[in-house]
């Protein structure tokens, strides 16, 4: 299993914010700039390839913070 750096560093790729975004593990997904439905979809694919977990919208409407979405790694 990845460390919560190693995973943010792979939300942020997903993500593909166009500015830097200062992010760490307490960061609130909705206070990011470029938190919409296809960063979500960027970071549904993230986990489907980079760690071969399936996740589904819910599981991330269920996430408030950063370290949240690192826990669906189970």
């Amino acid at each position: 299993m990845p460390t919560i750096e190693q995973f943010i560093d792979s939300f942020q790729v997903a993500v593909d914010f166009q500015e830097p975004v200062e992010v760490t593990p307490d960061t609130e997904l909705r206070s990011l700039p470029e938190w919409d439905s296809l960063a979500a979809l960027g970071v549904i694919v993230m986990f489907d390839v980079d760690y071969g977990k399936t996740i589904v919208g819910d599981d991330l409407k269920n996430c408030v913070t950063l370290t949240d979405l690192y826990k669906l790694l189970g």
